[in-house]
């Protein structure tokens, strides 16, 4: 029996196998070739309706050309420019081949449309220039008058060329649904003829086959009712044997979830107390930066600002040297200089601005602060009088934008920044785009550690996550990063 089964299986499916390759070729080649027709075709419908749209678009811009001359007023509210701009911009397009519309539309035309093309142009080119003398402030009545007596000259000529060209493109257009017809039949009678040869050399002998197989099994049924009364018995006594490992199996299933509950619980709470120690780590971050901007504030720069009242006052002290009242003069800049320097540091270290109005106008102020001290443009757009939310979230926003505005000048060599602040009852996005160089994203592990690292984007996740937001990036070699924070405002506001 083993040989009479092989043989059948293999002669059922190489036959099989065969006949259904030959139709699902057929059918595949149909189905993408009717898929890429109908395609082309709503693409040929769009730019059908775009050169009939020239038509009308010359007919009004000589309309408002007209009224315009003449003084008139109209209830046509368009802009002359920009109507002017967009017949100019469709008809070359049509005419380089290349529509840029919602989406890019490729214009397929025959040599007979490049020649109609070809034909048009010095009419279209007459007509744009007239228009664009009538459009122009500088130009006299009588040379806007003149240019409107070309447009009239020229306009039917116009009209009528383009009226052949929309023509000639519907005619082409329906002459590819004509073909796309013929090939669809030339298709399904190839079908229908496969499957009558299918029919006549492969399932009918098939068929006989089986037939002559089914006898021989019918001979072997009773030898296998035996053998089956042998198997009856021997399944009673398997049954109480599966009976008793079903059993089993069920308290080896008990004992691996409760294992994987357990596992589970562990891993939470390692998590929470990794989020808890990260949450500390920042705190102490901010809690020294804090301390130590104070202390530059209230101590090293009080003490330089008194030096710099004693400096001014030596200044009306007459110097008998002229190096040394040069040299008095510099040291007098490097002790000014000094004392910027240390306002600067102290206010990276933590800003008041932030604690006094909020994170808008801090935002505000570093972009123009890293403007002039990078020399890059670095916008911000956002709310300035905003509802006040927690110091934590602040200050975590805060530092999210500062290293992000590092890692764009020091690495992307970005040439414009953008920096936006959006802000609602429920929710807050704050979004860092730059034009730099950009980079590969690398797939993110699958276990985030929740101790902050040297890495700067894994701290801006870091202090994201602590605020229970949303930290995305995008970003593409040569195409910019943009990075984007989302939180919910319902636990974070003041």
């Amino acid at each position: 029996m083993s040989q009479l089964d092989q043989q059948v299986a293999g002669r059922l499916t190489r036959f099989y196998m065969l006949a259904l390759a030959v139709i699902a070729v057929l059918a595949v080649s149909g189905l993408l070739f009717i898929k890429y027709t109908i395609s082309t075709h709503y693409d040929d419908s769009r730019i059908v309706n775009v050169a009939g749209r020239q038509r009308m678009l010359s007919q009004r811009l000589t309309k408002l050309a007209m009224l315009r001359i003449e003084g008139l007023t109209t209830a046509d509210t368009v802009s002359f420019d920009s109507l002017l701009r967009s017949w100019s911009q469709s008809h070359i397009q049509l005419r380089n081949g290349m529509l840029h519309m919602e989406k890019e539309y490729v214009v397929r035309k025959s040599s007979r449309l490049d020649s109609m093309f070809t034909r048009v142009a010095p009419i279209f080119e007459s007509i744009y220039q007239s228009f664009s003398r009538i459009n122009d402030p500088k130009r006299t009545s009588d040379e806007k008058k003149a240019a409107l007596q070309i447009i009239l000259r020229d306009e039917f000529p116009f009209i009528q060329q383009m009226n052949d060209i929309v023509f000639q493109f519907d005619t082409e257009s329906f002459d590819q649904v004509k073909r796309l017809e013929q090939i669809e039949w030339l298709l399904t009678l190839a079908t229908l003829l496969t499957l009558l040869i299918e029919g006549l050399f492969i399932f009918r002998p098939v068929v006989n086959h089986t037939r002559h197989v089914v006898r021989r099994l019918a001979r072997s049924e009773k030898a296998l009712q035996l053998a089956n009364n042998h198997m009856e018995i021997t399944n009673r006594e398997l049954e109480s044997t599966n009976q008793n490992l079903a059993a089993s199996n069920r308290k080896l299933v008990e004992t691996q979830q409760e294992l994987l509950r357990t596992t589970e619980e562990k891993y939470q709470l390692q998590l929470a107390e990794d989020t808890i120690r990260s949450a500390a780590l920042l705190e102490g971050q901010e809690e020294e930066r804090r301390r130590f901007a104070r202390e530059l504030h209230d101590g090293i720069g009080q003490m330089l600002t008194g030096l710099k009242l004693h400096a001014e006052k030596l200044k009306a002290t007459s110097f008998t040297d002229e190096k040394q009242r040069t040299r008095f003069a510099e040291l007098c800049d490097l002790i000014g200089d000094t004392i910027q320097t240390t306002r600067q540091v102290s206010y990276n270290l933590m800003p008041s601005t932030l604690s006094d109005f909020g994170l808008g106008p801090t935002l505000q102020l570093l972009a123009e602060q890293t403007t002039r001290s990078s020399g890059i443009p670095i916008s911000f757009t956002g709310p300035n009088d905003a509802k006040r939310l927690s110091p934590a979230t602040e200050i975590g926003l805060y530092r999210i934008t500062q290293e992000a505005l590092h890692n764009a000048l020091k690495y992307a060599e970005a040439q414009t920044i953008k920096i936006m602040l959006q802000q609602n009852a429920h929710k807050l996005v704050l979004s860092i785009e730059d034009d730099g160089k950009g980079f590969a994203l690398k797939p993110e592990p699958a276990s985030e550690k929740a101790l902050p690292s040297n890495n700067g984007l894994e701290n801006m996740r870091t202090r994201t996550r602590l605020l229970n937001g949303d930290f995305v990036i995008t970003s593409k070699p040569k195409k910019g990063t943009k990075i984007r924070v989302s939180v919910n405002l319902s636990d974070n506001l003041n």
